[in-house]
C-alpha cells in the first residue's frame, strides 16, 4: 500500500493490523514524517507530493488530503489552493494501477465541487466510487469524531461495520494514567498556565464551559464574551469523565479552542491523555514539539476507526482471492 498525505501514519498504522504492506509514504510535515518513520519505517518521504512520483504499483493507496479548506470551523475556503491537492489522488490511483483508493476527510468534503470532480475522475478510472461518514464512537474510540471515507474500488465496494470493544468513555481511556507529575512519560505531563487561564479553569465545574466563568467570575472574563455573537460556548470547556470526548481537533492544548480541559483536575489534558482518547497506543512514539504533537494527533485517524476500514477493504482482497480459486 501507498499513503498519500499521511501524517504521523495512524491510518498506515491501521492498514498494517489489517495485514497490508505500507511501501511508501509521503507527508510534507517534518515532525509528522519523523513520527511515522520512527514507527513504521524508513519508505516515507518528506516533501511536497506534487514532486514526488509513486515508487511502483500497489494494491491500495490510501490519502488523507489537507481539510482546512472544506472544515466547518470559521469560513469554508472553496479556493484554497490546497483543496485541489486531492486531485493527486486521482492521478496516483491511475499511475499505480491500485484495486481500492481509501480518501479520509472532514465531513464536508463530501458536499464539495472538489469532491465531485475527484469522484468524477476516479469512476473515469474505473473505480466504482462510494462515501459515507463515520463516527469514531461507534468504533470504540471515546471520541464523538464523524469523518468522510471516501472508497473508489475496482473490487467491489467495503461494508465497513462497527467494532466491538474498545471504550466509549474519557474515564475508560484515560483510566491508570495516574497524575502527570508521576512517571518519566514524556507526554504525560501537564503544561505550564498563565495565571488568568489558572484562575479561569478553577471557575469551571464538572461538564462546565467558559460560561460558568462569566456567572462564577465574571471579572476574569473579556469583554468580547459578553457579546451575543461571540465565540462558541463549548470553550473552556471541561470534558465529560463518563461521556466520549469531542472531536480532538489540532489545538486541543489550548483551553480557548474546545471543550480539553481534564474532567476532574484543574489543568488541560496531557499528549498522553489526548493520544488515549484517540487509540492510539502508548508504545507509540511521537517525533517534534508539543504543538506539533498535537497537531498530529488532531490530524489523524483514530487507529481504531481506521482498522474497521481496512478490515473492510481487506475483505474485498479475500473475495478476490476466493474468486480466482474457485
Amino acid at each position: 500500500m501507498i499513503e498519500m498525505f499521511s501524517g504521523a501514519g495512524l491510518l498506515s498504522y491501521a492498514f498494517t493490523m489489517e495485514g497490508f504492506e505500507p511501501i511508501q509514504a509521503v507527508e510534507l510535515c517534518p515532525h509528522a514524517a519523523d513520527t511515522y518513520r520512527r514507527n513504521l519505517g524508513p519508505h516515507v518521504v518528506q516533501a511536497d507530493i506534487r514532486n514526488v512520483d509513486p515508487v511502483g504499483p500497489c494494491d491500495i493507496i490510501t490519502a488523507g488530503p489537507p481539510c482546512q479548506g472544506f472544515s466547518t470551523l470559521g469560513k469554508r475556503q472553496q479556493n484554497d489552493p490546497r483543496n485541489f491537492l486531492s486531485f493527486e489522488v486521482a492521478k496516483w490511483a491511475e499511475l499505480t494501477g491500485a484495486s481500492v483508493v481509501v480518501i479520509e476527510n472532514v465531513a464536508a468534503f463530501l458536499d464539495s465541487p472538489i469532491w465531485e470532480r475527484l469522484a468524477r475522475r476516479l469512476r473515469r478510472l474505473g473505480y466504482q466510487v462510494d462515501a459515507q461518514v463515520l463516527n469514531a464512537v461507534d468504533f470504540g474510540v471515546p471520541q464523538l469524531r464523524t469523518r468522510s471515507f471516501t472508497i473508489a474500488s475496482k473490487l467491489g465496494l467495503p461494508e465497513i461495520t462497527p467494532l466491538r470493544g474498545g471504550c466509549r468513555t474519557v474515564r475508560r481511556a484515560i483510566d491508570g494514567l495516574g497524575s502527570p507529575a508521576a512517571g518519566n512519560d514524556h507526554l504525560h505531563r501537564a503544561r505550564p498556565l498563565s495565571p488568568l487561564a489558572e484562575a479561569r479553569i478553577r471557575a469551571i465545574p464538572p461538564g462546565g464551559d467558559k460560561r460558568d466563568i462569566m456567572k462564577r467570575r465574571p471579572e476574569l472574563a473579556p469583554r468580547s464574551w459578553w457579546n451575543v455573537h461571540s465565540e462558541a460556548t463549548d470553550v473552556w470547556g471541561r470534558m465529560e469523565l463518563d461521556a466520549p470526548a469531542n472531536t480532538l481537533r489540532t489545538a486541543f492544548i489550548n483551553p480557548s479552542k474546545g471543550r480539553y480541559i481534564h474532567p476532574t483536575a484543574d489543568r488541560m489534558i496531557t499528549l498522553r491523555e489526548a493520544a488515549r482518547i484517540h487509540s492510539i497506543p502508548d508504545h507509540w512514539q511521537f517525533c517534534g514539539p508539543d504543538s506539533y504533537i498535537a497537531r498530529q494527533i488532531g490530524n489523524s485517524v483514530p487507529p481504531r476507526m481506521g482498522r474497521a476500514v481496512a478490515r473492510a477493504v481487506a475483505a474485498l482482497f479475500s473475495r478476490q482471492t476466493s474468486r480466482r480459486a474457485a
